[in-house]
């Protein structure tokens, strides 16, 4: 299988989902770059608990070690979910229930929360939220957190949905209950790219 050098961290994730497990040495082929340079990639990934190492015995000597992705490595993998969500989100919609879309907003939103529970960190929801921040731009979704003496903002520069929210503006909704979900504390959408704004804005309450 002829695969192109991976330039990113997530070229190589890729490279993993499509030909893997793989060595050191093969990566470094594919790559062409050297296995020192690999390492040092995967072992940053292997930090963001993106790759595991499996180790090979194959008679005396040390063992050979091949990498391959974990659950959450494949989750950041693949291109096709977006398709997949505005498909769904649609066949939803169509249903004509109102009621049923709120109630799957809600049920989402809680789902996702529950699922990046565990990373978030802080007491405080002005701490939550700089921890929010850092973790979404770990997954390339890039933010700023700013603060005043009464509140605390979270700025997404970009969209994380941008398909399926220009289609359904409540998506921005279920957005912000996750968001608030993590922080503890009630957000209010002060400002949508939807409706103009050039970023979202996400506030905490007094």
């Amino acid at each position: 299988m002829s695969v192109e050098a991976p330039n990113s961290d997530a070229d190589l994730l890729d490279l993993i989902r499509i030909a893997g497990p793989l060595s050191v040495t093969e990566l470094a082929d594919a790559m062409e770059v050297t296995a020192t340079a690999v390492r040092q990639r995967l072992t940053r990934l292997m930090a963001q608990s993106m790759i595991q190492r499996e180790a090979i015995r194959a008679g005396r000597g040390r063992p050979k070690h091949r990498y391959s992705l974990t659950d959450k490595g494949l989750r950041q993998t693949g291109s096709n979910f977006t398709d997949l969500a505005l498909t769904l989100w649609r066949e939803i919609r169509s249903s004509g229930d109102e009621n049923l879309s709120r109630d799957v907003l809600r049920r989402i939103s809680r789902a996702l929360a529950a699922g990046y529970a565990t990373q978030i960190q802080g007491s405080t929801p002005a701490e939550r939220l700089k921890s929010l921040s850092e973790l979404l731009n770990q997954r390339r979704i890039p933010t700023s957190v700013g603060s005043t003496d009464e509140h605390s903002t979270l700025t997404a520069h970009a969209c994380p949905y941008p398909n399926l929210a220009e289609e359904d503006g409540s998506i921005c909704q279920m957005e912000k209950m996750m968001f608030s979900e993590l922080i503890g504390n009630e957000l209010e959408l002060t400002q949508c790219r939807l409706n103009g704004g050039g970023d979202c804005r996400f506030q905490t309450g007094s």
